[in-house]
């Protein structure tokens, strides 16, 4: 939707650029455009854009805030407490007083700037839409055995739960457990042979591998999953192409 052109902004205060990443640097433009007063400085809600898609509203204050948090639906205010926020802003006073908003609404602020804003919200899509895309998988392989999506959900919903507070509590390598913690190479061959994505199931057991070493997988074991997750892979991938 393109940015309203009648806009007017207040002779002081904050005015937050609450449109699509993609609209960001148009919306920027048409506000410019009008010569709002200098007291007022302009801040955009992306965890990914950096400051210069404002840049046309420079010399004002311009600034990032991005609540470290989902947002699939409108959430009361309380939804901020405990998260973190991203701040960032062209000039001190605007970033102070972003972090002060940030803390009155009970979250934490964290200074982002334009170099780590990619990597940071990167992050965020692996500890967010990706777990979502994982789970789905979890769900669409107990659908092929016959269970309904709401049982799958349901009967997977106690497993993800007490990952997550394993990582709260214990930190992300002391977490990790299965098959592949406990250098069973067997079950993991044995997964290979049924996941619809064998080249999902590698790249990330794989990467849980790394995990497992790190927290003190024997390397006799960790050499028998690594034997499990190459063993057959050009077969398996002509069996993924048909």
């Amino acid at each position: 939707m393109p940015a309203r052109t009648d806009f007017e902004a207040p002779p002081s205060g904050l005015v937050f650029l609450a449109v699509p990443d993609s609209a960001i640097a148009e919306t920027a433009q048409r506000i410019a455009a009008t010569n709002p007063p200098a007291g007022v400085s302009f801040v955009h809600l992306s965890g990914a854009t950096t400051l210069g898609a404002l840049a046309l509203l420079r010399p004002r204050a311009v600034g990032s805030f991005h609540p470290l948090a989902s947002f699939p639906f409108p959430r009361p205010p309380s939804a901020f407490r405990g998260i973190t926020v991203a701040v960032d802003a062209s000039t001190p006073a605007l970033e102070r007083k972003l972090n002060a908003l940030a803390r009155r609404l009970g979250a934490k602020p964290k200074h982002v700037g334009d170099a780590d804003r990619a990597a940071y919200h990167a992050a965020g899509m692996y500890a967010s839409n990706f777990v979502d895309v994982i789970v789905g998988e979890a769900v669409r392989l107990l659908g092929g055995v016959g269970w309904s999506e709401k049982e799958a959900t349901s009967a997977l919903m106690p497993l993800i739960d007490g990952a997550v507070e394993n990582i709260r509590t214990k930190g992300v390598v002391k977490a990790l457990t299965g098959p592949i913690r406990r250098g069973d190479g067997e079950t993991v061959r044995r997964h290979l042979e049924v996941v619809a994505d064998p080249e999902l199931y590698r790249m990330l057991a794989s990467i849980a591998l790394e995990i497992a070493r790190e927290a003190g997988l024997e390397p006799v074991a960790a050499e028998r999953v690594k034997r499990a997750l190459t063993r057959d892979v050009a077969a398996t991938r002509r069996r993924v192409r048909r």
